[in-house]
């Protein structure tokens, strides 16, 4: 058996064509595969990317995040950019050109949105890390991201219900949640 490094793994990940329909992406070295989401998750990535002023923000979905000293190419739902720091191409970009991410939480994502990503995104030094819950109906906004590696996390936390506007300072904009849905029978998980 041979051993796989970080690069490695990138490199099998980026001739890997996962089928139709599903996302695959690289997390602290782990491989994950999700199927296609929910309509109710597609709406509200939607609603949000609809209300980006694109003047000033590019709201881009599926792109892949590199982030440096991390076995890691997360795709969030929504990758938030300045549209003059972007490069004119390319697969993965950078995390220190990323002002804000946006994560939909999936049934089967909740782990990975609420524990994995957070810390992947605090410690690629990504400024606002959103996670849009609809099984719980809520949003959970992070800043401040601090610290290295599996240790990295957000100091600043806001839970803000489905319903209530969401201030997002550093994109110089406030969110409206009135549009988005949630999940029908489903029984809440205990995150954050």
């Amino acid at each position: 058996m041979t051993a796989v490094d970080e690069r490695g793994l990138a490199n099998y990940l980026d001739k890997f064509e996962p089928p139709e329909g599903v996302k695959a992406e690289l997390l602290r070295g782990v491989i994950v595969m999700m199927a296609s989401p929910d309509l109710v998750h597609n709406l509200i990535v939607l609603h949000t990317l609809r209300q980006m002023p694109m003047d000033r923000w590019y709201p881009i979905q599926t792109q892949d995040v590199g982030i440096a000293g991390e076995e890691s190419m997360p795709i969030p739902d929504l990758v938030v950019a300045a549209p003059d720091v972007l490069p004119a191409s390319g697969r993965l970009l950078p995390s220190q050109l990323v002002t804000a991410v946006v994560e939909v939480v999936s049934k089967s994502s909740v782990h990975q949105d609420y524990v994995v990503k957070r810390s992947i995104y605090a410690a690629g030094k990504i400024p606002v890390y959103l996670i849009l819950d609809p099984i719980m109906a809520h949003c959970v906004l992070l800043t401040k991201p601090a610290g290295q590696g599996e240790d990295a996390d957000y100091l600043s936390q806001e839970i803000i219900k489905f319903g209530d506007p969401i201030p997002l300072e550093a994109l110089g904009l406030e969110l409206d949640t009135s549009e988005f849905g949630t999940f029908p029978d489903v029984r809440p998980h205990r995150y954050p």
